[in-house]
């Protein structure tokens, strides 16, 4: 029984971890990378074809955006996760995809006339779509067994709709070990989404340390804290530009707006209007209607029971359309944008960080965590001057961050769910953290818990029944940053070769996958094979 740290390893993007139990090989999220990469990781060290499950913990792209890279490479088993986390996988795997093909139509425009190789997505929509037939839901809190030897748990861990912590108990020879997954932990008293919930028991937990190192500090109100940057903002007669995550932040933002409005918290700009610009935020917001049975906490429910939306207002207007987007620039009253992506890596929110950044009446108001290495990073860490569509733009809007609003633990968070295990657990991995957060807070399990705790490197590998670590791997930094878009999971830049090597890992699954078949198949599928080689050898 093996445990291979893959990805968010002395970083905080690209979870992923690999359990081998019970004779399958279980893959525990694939991330894709996004921000500042610092570490190398180690590619998967099983063909993709041979992975029988993947556990997802929710559907951030960090924990989610490399699946549809494993079905094109040749996986097709089952991935298994809540049925909030399928359904936003359903639309966040498919504009992810559309990201990557976009990326390299917008690639290959410019190097062509260059003389460039030309330029393959990572995966393509058709990737995606395969990867999301392989999807199945289980509820919150059932134990199930998934395969013999293997059962699972999700347990709601309040970060985003359908978030889950997975307990996996895995029976090897004769032996039982209980191996906890956090995923992602929610911070407390927020809106929407209910408290995370503890787990009791483990003979190993894995636990993120996004915040590891820090307090958010004294619990704040954010409906008048929102107020007051929306009141002053629009006195001066400026926009209140928000990026945000399209899925849970946005949601988030629209629960405090319907709250301000009702109660008049903004005063002689009546009627101001909202505008949510993202498709895939809009998607996501009839997700989160749809789910609130499953998922929404008392007061939530409450509202709903009330015969209120939580999420919907007067002056909410949304903008699917890139007219539509466009002509809210157009629009000179002062206003709230909300538009994706959060970290202005991407998408609609550098269009309207272009025609907001330079205004003094306008407020860019951020309410998430920025990675290092991204354009929000460099706003919030003060910088005059950005580049965006090839123009600099000066900064003179005022920059502000609304404290607290995380959808992730603070230190004292993480450390109230640690100490929710009525034992120690054999040993404690600390994964999903910048590289001193992870060293910082497994010393803190350790001298306030007093748990055996570590923070491995990518590549570490531990058996889970003796308990020892097998080979500890040393920290290797990336001597370049690649864009997370053209880049595989070992790393590599996606090229058309990268493509026929992915064709290859799909043939070789298909035809392990059909020895099962009649006689008959077997030789009209051999058939067709050989055909397709004797056709490119005459080339």
């Amino acid at each position: 029984m093996k445990l291979t740290f893959i990805g968010a390893d002395h970083e905080v993007t690209g979870s992923c971890h690999l359990l081998e139990a019970a004779g399958f090989n279980i893959l525990v999220d694939y991330g894709m990378e996004q921000g500042e990469d610092v570490f190398e990781n180690v590619p998967l060290p099983v063909a993709p074809a041979d992975i029988d499950f993947v556990l997802l913990t929710h559907a951030h792209i960090d924990h989610s955006g490399l699946i549809p890279l494993l079905a094109a490479r040749g996986f097709s088993g089952r991935i298994l996760a809540t049925k909030a986390t399928c359904d936003l996988c359903r639309i966040m795997l498919l504009d992810s995809a559309h990201i990557q093909e976009f990326e390299a139509e917008w690639r290959n425009r410019k190097g062509q006339r260059e003389g460039r190789e030309p330029y393959v997505p990572l995966y393509t929509t058709e990737d995606a779509e395969r990867a999301l037939t392989l999807f199945e839901s289980y509820d919150y809190g059932n134990i199930c067994e998934v395969a013999p030897g293997i059962k699972v748990r999700f347990t709601d861990v309040g970060h985003l709709l359908g978030s889950s912590a997975i307990e996996v108990w895995a029976e090897e020879e004769g032996k039982t070990r209980k191996i906890v997954f956090s995923g992602d932990l929610g911070n407390t008293d927020q809106p929407i989404l209910r408290d995370p919930e503890y787990v009791e028991e483990a003979d190993y937990v894995l636990i993120e340390s996004t915040y590891g190192d820090r307090s958010h500090g004294g619990r704040i109100d954010y409906v008048p804290a929102l107020a007051s940057v929306i009141q002053r903002t629009f006195d001066r007669g400026g926009n209140v530009v928000i990026p945000s995550f399209a899925v849970g932040r946005t949601q988030e933002m629209l629960y405090f707006i319907r709250q301000i409005k009702e109660q008049g918290l903004v005063s002689g700009h009546d009627g101001f209007e909202v505008y949510v610009d993202s498709p895939l935020a809009i998607s996501a917001t009839t997700i989160f209607g749809q789910n609130y049975m499953d998922c929404y906490d008392e007061e939530a429910q409450e509202l709903i029971s009330r015969g209120i939306n939580p999420l919907d207002f007067p002056g909410l207007r949304t903008a699917t359309s890139a007219d539509e987007s466009k002509a809210i620039n157009f629009d000179k009253r002062p206003k709230v944008i909300i538009s994706a992506s959060g970290m202005c890596e991407a998408g609609r929110i550098k269009h309207h960080l272009k025609h907001n950044l330079w205004r003094e009446e306008s407020t860019i108001l951020f309410v998430g965590y920025q990675s290092v290495g991204t354009l929000g990073r460099a706003i919030v860490d003060g910088a005059k001057q950005v580049s965006l569509f090839g123009e600099k733009i000066a900064v003179n809007a005022e920059v502000t961050v609304l404290p607290g609003v995380s959808g992730h633990a603070d230190r004292e968070g993480l450390l109230a769910w640690a100490a929710g295990f009525k034992e120690k657990p054999r040993r404690c991995f600390v994964v999903h953290g910048e590289d001193e957060v992870t060293t910082l807070f497994a010393q803190s399990l350790r001298e306030e818990l007093g748990w055996q705790a570590v923070a491995p490197y990518s590549g570490t590998q531990y058996d889970l029944l003796t308990g020892k670590c097998l080979f500890e791997a040393s920290p290797v930094p990336i001597a370049k940053k690649e864009p997370a878009s053209g880049k595989t999971s070992s790393g590599q830049k996606a090229t058309p070769y990268t493509r026929l090597e992915n064709a290859l890992d799909r043939l070789a699954a298909l035809v392990r996958a059909s020895r099962h078949l009649a006689n008959k198949d077997m030789g009209k599928l051999a058939d067709q094979i050989l055909g397709i080689v004797d056709k490119w050898e005459r080339k």
